[in-house]
């Protein structure tokens, strides 16, 4: 393990104003969106909508990262050039994801371990010389009246720590993301203090497993009332409940925390990411960026539909998005950068 290189690749990939492009989506969940919107769900539907993605102009301006799906690394443009070489030529860092998944954890009904780690060593040497530079794993938390129960929390954990101590000696860089889902009616203090115990029993595993801190990335939820919770705070309140949690949480020595969206709309997305940054400016010892999915993606998708008359414009929503969210970076979203 080149604990060096590790370090360098997890600071570029939240270094100055960009974040990650989060296109992992697995075979069955691309092909329901696109069903959706009547796509056909084909790989070369899939292929033809990833190369739409990253050839986008300008988009290594905002994007410093992007996840793919094994599938996605594997495929290539139509002139041949693999989709690997298309990022690298736009300084994009190619990731991928390699958990196989959230199955039904035994012993713990309406709760989710993800697997995967069976044979992880060797996918990990096979993506790295594919030119992968970092990696991806998702567990996924419920909450409800009695969930999550403390065996889900702790077995997903250290799954986590697992794969990401593989990852370093694999020499990718760990991206550890450990989702407490925004479904259900729960509060937003309720969704704190998950959270807050969800980040403590994986950095202790991380810990565990001899995980090198400066060369990881946190992808985690951000601090959210229940989708269906009657109260919904303010903008200002979820960044505060957000950062607060993490500083009690989440070491210094990690480089970054890039956050996924989870089912949030595209401006409030924004909107969340930018007051963090505009109020704790000078209060995180992290950077804080990142690493949405649909909240970049969707309205290019849905401007698409499949079409390749409507590429072009699809391909500027995309763009616009991640510019959205770059000057969230920045502490400079607002209804003006949404309008341009």
């Amino acid at each position: 393990m080149n604990a060096q290189k590790l370090i360098d690749t997890a600071r570029a990939l939240v270094a100055g104003d960009k974040g990650l492009l989060a296109m992992d989506e697995s075979t069955l969940t691309c092909n329901k969106r696109f069903a959706r919107l009547g796509i056909p769900q084909t790989e070369a539907a899939r292929r033809a909508y990833r190369e739409l993605i990253i050839t986008t102009p300008g988009l290594g301006e905002c994007i410093s990262g992007a996840i793919l799906y094994d599938e996605t690394i594997r495929q290539q443009e139509q002139d041949g050039t693999p989709f690997v070489k298309v990022l690298v030529d736009a300084g994009i860092i190619p990731g991928i994801k390699v958990d196989t998944g959230a199955k039904d954890l035994a012993g713990h009904p309406e709760e989710k371990i993800t697997e995967g780690l069976d044979g992880l060593r060797d996918r990990l040497a096979e993506y790295a010389r594919m030119g992968a530079r970092f990696a991806k794993w998702r567990a996924v938390i419920t909450l409800g009246d009695r969930l999550p129960s403390r065996g889900c929390i702790e077995a997903n954990a250290q799954a986590l720590a697992r794969y990401a101590a593989l990852c370093q000696e694999a020499g990718l860089v760990p991206v550890v993301e450990p989702e407490v889902l925004m479904e259900g009616a729960h509060t937003l203090e309720r969704c704190r203090e998950v959270t807050e115990e969800v980040l403590l029993a994986v950095f202790n595993h991380l810990y565990t497993q001899r995980v090198t801190l400066e060369g990881m990335l946190l992808k985690p939820n951000m601090v959210l009332p229940g989708s269906t919770c009657p109260e919904q705070e303010t903008v200002d309140e979820v960044a505060d409940a957000t950062v607060k949690c993490l500083l009690r949480a989440v070491p210094a020595a990690v480089p970054g925390i890039a956050f996924l969206s989870g089912g949030q709309s595209c401006e409030l997305a924004s909107a969340r990411l930018n007051a963090m940054n505009v109020r704790f400016q000078s209060r995180r010892p992290w950077a804080l960026a990142f690493s949405f999915a649909r909240a970049i993606q969707q309205p290019a998708l849905e401007i698409w539909q499949g079409q390749k008359a409507h590429v072009l414009p699809a391909q500027r929503a995309l763009y616009h998005r991640a510019r959205c969210n770059r000057a969230a970076r920045l502490g400079e979203y607002n209804a003006t950068a949404e309008m341009t």
